[in-house]
């Protein structure tokens, strides 16, 4: 809300306009009665916020986490409405969640719950109303699952668009499993040759080594750039000649951390972030971009592949440093943008190969990377302000 209300005085928004954008549409909350393995019943909650569909059917993905609850969907739902109308697509912000720890089920389990899922939901899920994707916990393998629970329910020619990031077989999109890192790295490059400096021999460092930062360790050594540090859970390793992401990947695969990787030294998470180094690129957990730790960032440009990595303190002093955040909402928003492709592709009985799908996405990020960085430049405040004014203009100029 404070980053709305910022946003909102750049763009010049009516604060009345701006007042509708301050709650959810709809919020839903229902039961999910579940049989057991062992044939008891369990009761599982489960929410489905509908946030803003001025743009477009709303568009989230849906999370099994025990820590679930509903405030933490609703503000979830509200970056995708803004996420979705940074990168211009026809879509709004939703998002869900059910309250389980997953690894405490079996696959069955998880079937029968993502299955009553779709069935307590079944009204408000469509895909010219609501389409859900994965998210922390959920897979494309539950993806398929939705859908086919979905199509029994509610049969049609478009029904599989009813949810995106499916498998490629069940309707999925190719290069679904690596657009959030595609689109970053596009908007990257973009980035870099903003502020004059030359993508080749950039040292960069990356916290985070699963999907999205191994795929992005893989796009920048390719382009030339200096991988010196990677981190996982366990902690990170730092060579400062450079690192091989894909020997790094072997690594992880057979020992289950990037942490002892031959000829490297090992880091902390903390001391990754701090390192000397060009492009700083967290790719992992929220909130690790602090007031505290701020001041001590050597990196000239910070991309956000994670969701929320800096906070609201640490911006303020990231821009008094001049360094350039170039902000999840757009930073991450190829993950999205592909699943839009994908809800495009069922809609029209299509299959498009992974080469359109990215000729069609790096126009997207970059235009909206350009646009964001001139509306910066005209303001005079950061790229995460700017890329908010942008949406909420999206968002507001819509005619209902």
């Amino acid at each position: 809300m404070q980053q709305l209300d910022r946003a909102a005085a750049i763009a010049g928004i009516d604060p009345a306009v701006v007042d509708a954008l301050r709650a959810p549409e709809h919020i839903h909350e229902f039961d999910i009665p579940v049989t057991m393995d062992d044939r008891t019943q369990k009761v599982f909650k489960g929410y489905r916020v509908q946030y803003n569909s001025r743009r477009g059917p709303y568009k989230g993905g849906i999370r099994y986490h025990a820590n679930v609850d509903v405030d933490e969907v609703k503000a979830l739902a509200f970056l995708m409405a803004i996420k979705t109308a940074v990168v211009d697509i026809p879509m709004g912000g939703g998002k869900g969640g059910v309250i389980v720890n997953p690894k405490e089920l079996s696959s069955g389990e998880l079937e029968r719950l993502t299955r009553g899922y779709v069935r307590a939901g079944a009204e408000f899920f469509g895909p010219e109303r609501d389409v859900p994707a994965p998210d922390v916990n959920t897979t494309p393998e539950m993806m398929a699952w939705f859908a086919d629970e979905y199509c029994a329910l509610a049969p049609g020619p478009t029904c599989r668009a009813v949810v995106t990031g499916k498998p490629v077989a069940d309707g999925g999109s190719a290069g679904r499993d690596t657009a959030t890192a595609q689109g970053g790295f596009y908007v990257l490059q973009a980035a870099l040759e903003k502020i004059g400096l030359p993508m080749v021999d950039a040292r960069v460092a990356i916290q985070g080594f699963g999907n999205a930062g191994a795929v992005m360790a893989t796009l920048c050594h390719a382009a030339g750039m200096n991988i010196v540090a990677v981190s996982d859970s366990q902690g990170g390793i730092l060579n400062v000649d450079g690192l091989d992401p894909n020997a790094v990947a072997i690594f992880k695969l057979t020992n289950g951390t990037v942490v002892g990787f031959p000829g490297a030294a090992t880091i902390t998470n903390e001391q990754l972030l701090e390192i000397n180094g060009d492009v700083l690129i967290p790719a992992a957990l929220e909130n690790v971009i602090t007031k505290d730790n701020a001041p001590r960032i050597k990196a000239k440009i910070i991309l956000e592949l994670a969701n929320g990595p800096t906070t609201p303190e640490a911006d303020v002093i990231l821009k008094e440093r001049g360094v350039t955040v170039v902000p999840d909402v757009l930073a991450n928003a190829g993950g999205v943008t592909v699943s839009y492709f994908e809800w495009n592709q069922n809609m029209q009985g299509e299959r498009w190969i992974e080469e359109q799908v990215f000729a069609k996405l790096k126009p997207i990020m970059i235009n909206n990377f350009n646009a964001i960085w001139q509306l910066a430049q005209e303001k005079q405040v950061n790229l995460r302000t700017a890329a908010f004014a942008l949406a909420l203009k999206r968002l507001t100029s819509v005619r209902l």
